[in-house]
């Protein structure tokens, strides 16, 4: 009789642990693609993206029980995908300025080092590496990636106010930015 009962027990708990398992992974299918994108923005990198987007989804499997809002799990994935690749930048980043202080301690960069590195990137990019991380963050979520506002808003927690205010300040220091970049002679 005791049986009958942990049974019963055991089976609540496993059906609980599987409807949870259920849910990540629908709502998980929904986001993938969405984190690959944030990491791909910040880092440009394929390879390095899809490795931060797995981080991502590893740490979204192991706190998604945490999560108090479920509905949020698109925001909340997003901002954690944002942190991991921006944290992957920093980092390498920092490597590559001790590899090229190690390779040329004293000099500055020759002008075929400034040519390869415009050959790297677009001029857009360029602009958009120059952002602030939050206004970065909400051109690329909706001019690239195509989310309206008020979705934009969802996936980083702020007001559609907030975000429209962002896009405002991120198109006039990009539209700065790309007038520079044609015509030197204006630049600051």
């Amino acid at each position: 009789m005791s049986n009958a009962i942990v049974d019963r027990l055991s089976a609540g708990f496993v059906s609980d642990a599987d409807a949870l398992a259920a849910e990540f992974e629908a709502r998980l299918a929904d986001s993938s693609t969405l984190a690959f994108r944030v990491a791909f923005s910040v880092l440009r990198h394929r390879q390095d993206a899809e490795d931060v987007a797995q981080e991502a989804f590893v740490r979204a499997h192991r706190t998604f029980r945490q999560l108090r809002d479920r509905d949020r799990f698109r925001a909340w994935l997003v901002r954690m995908t944002w942190r991991l690749a921006m944290d992957q930048r920093r980092g390498q980043l920092r490597r590559t300025a001790r590899e090229d202080a190690s390779l040329r301690p004293d000099h500055p960069p020759t002008a075929e080092d400034v040519l390869i590195a415009d050959e790297r990137s677009s001029h857009l990019w360029r602009a958009i590496d120059a952002l602030p991380g939050k206004l970065r963050l909400v051109v690329v979520l909706s001019a690239i990636d195509g989310h309206s506002v008020h979705e934009v808003a969802t996936l980083v927690n702020v007001p559609d106010g907030t975000v429209k205010s962002r896009l405002f300040e991120a198109r006039k220091r990009l539209q700065e930015k790309l007038q520079c970049t044609k015509n030197p002679s204006t630049a600051r």
